[in-house]
């Protein structure tokens, strides 16, 4: 991991520029500037680099490439919006065609304003996103070792900006799959979310008081229904969907069984499940092009 902060690759969009902060992002590549010796490799494609350069205003025919190059990269990655269309939209953020910042669409960890942005920011803001790089890094090294302490327990309602926020992100992979971007848990509003919490028990893991997971439940006629299975893409593989499904099962008073679903191209949730004890029991036609997966698992007396 740390040959990352040495030899970043980076790759550059151009969402509506005029090209002004384009031509300075070639000149870094020029031996005047020459940033490959510092390591940085400029790059095209998505899924093998580190830091995602834009430049220019999001606008309405570009937002969902912005969204899918962003989805692409693998975890950890930063985002470094350079010149002050894409970090404010400018004089054009009130355009009929305009969406605004590159914050509009996805997160950004580097602001670099500028018209046009000059070569030494450029460079500045790249080692700036290296710092937060590096420091995303570090997180996932001590979740690894076992260093931050998760903690899980029951979510309130004042708790749904963050849960809302939360699977927005961890369900875009899900909505890459089916290429629709109106699956339940990413159009969720925030009334609907929090009238789930009239009728469902939440339960959240945190770590250094920031949700990284959470989970809803309910149980009717003997049967705990398991389903909002969530966690920040930045922490998988560390355990933590297994422990949030443990807990929510624990929690479940008077259950006899547990249910849950997942849709038939989420072959990583189904294998997840069944090594949960989970087992298939029926499939039924959802909405569009999925087919929903009924798993369930009886509870051990």
């Amino acid at each position: 991991m740390a040959s990352l902060k040495k030899s970043p690759w980076i790759v550059h969009y151009d969402g509506s520029s005029c090209n002004g902060c384009d031509i300075e992002v070639v000149a870094c590549l020029t031996p005047v500037y020459d940033v490959e010796r510092l390591g940085i490799i400029n790059m095209g494609n998505p899924k093998h680099a580190d830091v995602l350069l834009i430049t220019g205003a999001i606008n309405e025919q570009n937002r969902e490439v912005v969204r899918n190059l962003y989805e692409q990269m693998p975890d950890p990655k930063v985002v470094v919006a350079l010149g002050t269309c894409a970090t404010s939209g400018c004089v054009f953020a009130d355009c009929y065609n305009i969406v605004g910042g590159v914050d509009k669409v996805i997160p950004v960890d580097v602001y670099v304003p500028g018209c046009a942005v000059r070569p030494e920011a450029i460079i500045d803001g790249i080692i700036k996103s290296l710092e937060i790089l590096e420091q995303k890094n570090k997180t996932l090294r001590d979740m690894a070792s076992g260093a931050k302490e998760i903690t899980i327990g029951t979510a309130g309602v004042e708790d749904a900006p963050d849960i809302l926020a939360l699977q927005k992100l961890a369900y875009r992979s899900e909505a890459e799959i089916y290429s629709d971007h109106t699956i339940p848990y990413m159009a969720q509003s925030p009334e609907d979310l929090k009238r789930d919490f009239e009728g469902m028990t939440f339960f959240k893991a945190v770590m250094n008081e920031k949700m990284i997971g959470s989970v809803r439940t309910f149980t009717e006629n003997g049967i705990c229904y398991i389903s909002g299975l969530m966690v920040n893409p930045v922490y998988h593989h560390h355990g933590i969907g297994r422990r949030l499904v443990e807990y929510a099962e624990t929690h479940a008073a008077g259950a006899k069984k547990f249910e849950i679903f997942t849709f038939h191209k989420s072959r990583q949730n189904i294998v997840f499940f069944q090594g949960l004890g989970f087992k298939i029991f029926k499939r039924e036609k959802a909405s569009g092009n999925r087919v929903r997966v009924h798993m369930e698992k009886q509870v051990k007396v």
